[in-house]
């Protein structure tokens, strides 16, 4: 499956439609949770655009992948989460932006670690609510499956249970070392910062579909949040609207 790109519309441009159309979105769906949580780990991603992916730039275009997040060390309150893993496999529509279109993808599924008990089920659902897009479609499903990543030197192969998998390596820079992307518009914490890559193999057969497509986007990155970086990214979000709102109204004379 290959993606044809839409001409990208002006920095001005995809930073308005970001915020005027995703982020109030997605902010006015995040839970009103106030249980303080961290996570320290890994992110594995990959979709079917072309490297890099457009859709963090506001590209007209349908994008069909997922991001694997694994934690090494976390908890949410009281409860651990060392060494679990949690999901997201989704849809995009065709010929709309990834942002623009929140809450109106053609699905958007979480996958929570099978391994973790009831406690952590309910630990990893919650961070899955604040971090992941569960709620950019009504077609959306939880499902807990074993979640695993395999390296082998510059190969990462990740597999989501019986539904999906896909194996990915890093590129090289022109001057050496690896891509990366840094502090993109449509970038939440978790997507600060992330090192550019690409596949070798991508699968996916829920939701019905049935993806298979090779040297598309994937993406690596190395994070710690928690629930402080996200209560401010949700604030920072809320100012920005506001005085996009005040900009636009017109004075009352």
């Amino acid at each position: 499956m290959r993606i044809t790109r839409q001409p990208s519309p002006p920095f001005v441009a995809i930073i308005a439609a970001f915020l005027t159309l995703s982020l109030p979105l997605w902010a006015a769906d995040v839970p009103k949770d106030k249980t303080p949580w961290k996570i320290t780990g890994q992110l594995e991603e990959a979709c079917s655009c072309d490297a890099a992916c457009p859709c963090w730039f506001d590209s007209k275009m349908m994008c069909s992948g997922g991001q694997v997040v694994f934690i090494e060390k976390g908890n949410y309150g009281k409860v651990k989460l060392d060494g679990l893993a949690l999901a997201n496999m989704a849809q995009s529509p065709e010929g709309q932006t990834m942002m623009g279109s929140f809450g109106n993808w053609n699905f958007s599924n979480n996958y929570i670690d099978e391994r973790a008990n009831p406690e952590q089920r309910k630990a990893l659902e919650a961070i899955a609510a604040k971090i992941l897009p569960g709620t950019a479609s009504k077609k959306s499903e939880t499902r807990y499956v074993a979640i695993t990543r395999k390296i082998e030197g510059k190969n990462h192969a990740i597999a989501l249970g019986q539904y999906g998998s896909f194996h990915g390596h890093l590129l090289e820079g022109g001057l050496g070392g690896t891509p990366k992307l840094v502090n993109p518009p449509g970038a939440d914490p978790l997507h600060h910062e992330y090192a550019q890559g690409r596949t070798s193999a991508m699968t996916y057969t829920d939701a019905d579909q049935n993806w298979a497509w090779q040297d598309s986007n994937y993406m690596h990155g190395k994070f710690t949040i928690d629930s402080v970086q996200y209560e401010k990214y949700s604030a920072g979000l809320a100012q920005k609207m506001a005085q996009m709102k005040d900009e636009k109204t017109p004075e009352k004379k």
